[in-house]
């Protein structure tokens, strides 16, 4: 956000806006995943101890406390320098979790031959074209959100600034390489009964202790995932505050207790956030659609728009030269994609809200 301030003047306003946007929004999906797959944990051994045509319907809310009461926890970690341990954790958690998808899909893939065509489900009753364009604008949504990641680096300089030019390229490539295989076996898999996710949507159902464990990685990455997404913005605020009233007390002051300092804003203002987003999770708890909005209104921005015109002012590429005509078609062209996206998660919610009772979420 520094360098757009220094490229792009007051631009930097609406780069900040984007930035804690995603942040705030990823947190907030987080939350509802991590619910959702603590209840699949529940659901399975339901289903296994019972049957598959058993429903095994469970209320999301108290999963959502217990992930609240964790991340509280949590959201005392002084600052994000602090998390290595627990950025680690969650990277292994996402590997396997993304292995055990990927090893039921082949199983799945082994097994039988789903129905499956590369336009996807076809257009009938049960698909009408309407519906199956609003669908296919919020999977361009959850796309984009899948390219998201934490931009707080971007104020790093020299040697940062290459060290973290390769950690992006590795960590990109790896995720994107991951999302392609997910997506591909996953739909090869299922066909046009693919869930929105396979681990809590119960396309697999057997063996169910491997499902229980995939969830758990699940939630373990996330609990993990949240703090990395959230410490920007703690610090922010924190910060902020400090520069507001550096004489308050209560925001200033810090109280040693044993080894640990503890600073009663701090405290008191990390849990706020934690109990609200929670109840964000609560009163929209729809997963698919969430994620969608969130990665189609942030993917414009952080990924095309200030990337482009910061390479443009820095390279000083002449106005109306074939190079800044076609970096401002690319750009134009992300912007019509992210915006019909948005359009298609905002009506996904409001379809999802119609028969939604509030603070009743059931998985």
């Amino acid at each position: 956000m520094f360098i757009v301030f220094f490229r792009r003047g007051l631009q930097y306003k609406f780069c900040g806006v984007a930035q804690y946007g995603i942040l705030i929004g990823a947190t907030i999906g987080y939350t509802i995943t991590s619910a959702i797959s603590m209840a699949a944990i529940k659901r399975s051994n339901c289903f296994h101890k019972h049957s598959h045509h058993t429903g095994c319907h469970t209320l999301n809310n108290s999963y959502l406390i217990i992930f609240a009461l964790i991340e509280i926890v949590l959201s005392q970690i002084p600052n994000f320098h602090k998390l290595s341990i627990i950025s680690i954790v969650a990277t292994i958690m996402s590997f396997t979790y993304a292995t055990i998808g990927i090893a039921l899909s082949i199983a799945k893939i082994a097994g039988g031959h789903p129905r499956t065509s590369l336009t996807g489900i076809p257009v009938g009753k049960d698909m009408p074209s309407v519906e199956k364009m609003w669908s296919t604008f919020s999977a361009i949504g959850d796309i984009a959100f899948a390219y998201s990641f934490c931009p707080d680096t971007l104020k790093s300089s020299p040697p940062e600034n290459k060290v973290m030019k390769r950690a992006s390229t590795v960590g990109v490539s790896a995720s994107t390489l991951f999302y392609l295989i997910c997506g591909t076996l996953g739909y090869a898999a299922f066909g046009n009964d693919a869930p929105g996710n396979y681990l809590t949507g119960f396309g697999f159902y057997e063996p169910f202790w491997v499902i229980d464990f995939g969830n758990l990685c699940i939630v373990i990455h996330l609990l993990g995932a949240y703090q990395v997404y959230v410490q920007p913005f703690f610090a922010f605020v924190e910060s902020w505050s400090k520069e507001k009233w550096p004489r308050n007390k209560f925001i200033v002051r810090e109280y040693s207790v044993g080894k640990f300092k503890i600073n009663i804003f701090r405290l008191t203002w990390r849990s706020a956030y934690v109990v609200l987003a929670t109840l964000v999770a609560m009163i929209f708890p729809f997963f698919n659609s969430f994620l969608g909005l969130i990665g189609a209104t942030t993917f414009w921005p952080l990924t095309v728009y200030f990337p482009i015109e910061m390479y443009i002012s820095q390279a000083k590429i002449p106005k109306n030269s074939f190079t800044w005509i076609w970096m401002k078609v690319l750009s134009l062209a992300c912007l019509i994609v992210s915006l019909v996206a948005a359009a298609g998660s905002i009506r996904g919610l409001i379809v999802s809200v119609e028969t939604f009772k509030l603070f009743h979420s059931v998985s």
